[in-house]
Order: structure tokens, then C-alpha cells, then sequence
């Protein structure tokens, strides 16, 4: 058990949810290049050396809240997809909502677990979350088009990612829908989705919905 500051104990597990929290807020506040230890553990109210019982390094906390950000992405696609009553193309779009709607949410934290940052501090762990994300788009996609073949599915698969992540990358760093109101650009957002939805079905040899 730690002790804070303040005087106010902290059990095992206590401890490394508050850092987990200190360090999330100051990633959002003062970016990568801001972020340290020294600070979380100021923010947590515990000693500099406080953080070593539970992360070894700044690269094992930032791992960490980056492997959170994977399973809330994960989440938030899941919810999404579970609004829709429809077919797998409606869930795929659903899908995308989601990712677009986190990233909009959490940009700074959307930035880390996609920078080449990440490489430097990624552990079992992380890589096990990214990867569920990715499956969970993966399993969308296959899901529109179960009779292309297994080449056609890779492609679909990484065109489909491309498509949603690339549009809410150039919003997030301005380079689109600067002028638009946040109606309109959702208006874009989706008429992307549904624009990808269309390439991948008929990439998959299926007829398209009426």
C-alpha cells in the first residue's frame, strides 16, 4: 500500500487506476511531448517514485492508457452496431460510426494509439486490444461480402479501414470539413461510410440492396 500526499492510502490496485487516470488527463491536456511520470504521480498524490511499483517506464503507462483506448474503441463500435436492425452492410456503416465518434471524442488519445510512437511501447497487452479492434472490423467486412474470395476480403478489408480512418485523420488534423458545421460534416461522414459500403459489396460481387 502507497500513501498519497495528502495521506490518503492507496491498496494495490488504487494506485495503478490513478495513475492510469492522472496520466490519461495530462495526455489530453499537455500531449505526448508534455507527458512524464513525475507529473502523474504529482496529479495521483503520490512520491516521483510511487509509479515504479506498477510501470516500469513512461512507455509502460502510455502502453497501457493506449491498450484502454483500443478496448473503447472497441466498445464504441460493438455499441453502435448493436443500434442498427439490419443487415451486415447497415452494421458495417454502424461500425465506422463508432470508430469515427471515439475518435472525435478522445483526438489525442486517438493519435497515440495510431502514432509511430506506439511501436516504441507496445506490449502483450496492447497489441492483443489493437488487434481485437481490428478483428472486430475484419468480421464486419468478411460479413458483406461471405463469398469473395479470401484475396478479395484482405483488400475490402484494408480499403475499408483505409476509407474510415483516413476520413476522420483529416478531420481531426483540419484538413476536412474545416468550414462545415458539425451537422454537415457528420452528413460527410456518413455519405463516406455508405460510399465505402457501396465499393466493398460490389468488390464482393453481391448485388446491392434496393
Amino acid at each position: 500500500m502507497t500513501r498519497g500526499k495528502t495521506g490518503k492510502p492507496y491498496h494495490h490496485g488504487e494506485l495503478r487506476e490513478a495513475l492510469v487516470a492522472a496520466g490519461r488527463k495530462l495526455l489530453e491536456e499537455k500531449g505526448l511531448r508534455g507527458f512524464t511520470l513525475r507529473e502523474c504521480a504529482r496529479r495521483a498524490e503520490v512520491s516521483h517514485a510511487a509509479p515504479a511499483h506498477h510501470f516500469a517506464s513512461i512507455d509502460d503507462l502510455l502502453g497501457e492508457i493506449a491498450a484502454r483506448g483500443y478496448h473503447e474503441l472497441t466498445e464504441a463500435m460493438m455499441a453502435e452496431a448493436k443500434r442498427v436492425d439490419g443487415d451486415a452492410a447497415a452494421r458495417l456503416v454502424a461500425q465506422g460510426v463508432g470508430y469515427m465518434a471515439f475518435a472525435a471524442a478522445n483526438p489525442v488519445l486517438f493519435q497515440l494509439m495510431f502514432s509511430r510512437e506506439a511501436n516504441r511501447f507496445e506490449t502483450p497487452v496492447l497489441h492483443a486490444a489493437a488487434k481485437s479492434a481490428y478483428h472486430l472490423h475484419r468480421e464486419a467486412v468478411e460479413a458483406v461480402i461471405p463469398q469473395a474470395s479470401g484475396e478479395v476480403k484482405e483488400r475490402m478489408v484494408d480499403f475499408a479501414w483505409a476509407a474510415v480512418h483516413g476520413f476522420i485523420t483529416l478531420v481531426l488534423e483540419g484538413q476536412l470539413g474545416e468550414k462545415d458545421s458539425p451537422r454537415a460534416l457528420k452528413s460527410r461522414g456518413l455519405a463516406t461510410l455508405s460510399a465505402m459500403v457501396e465499393a466493398v459489396v460490389r468488390a464482393g460481387g453481391a448485388p446491392l440492396a434496393s
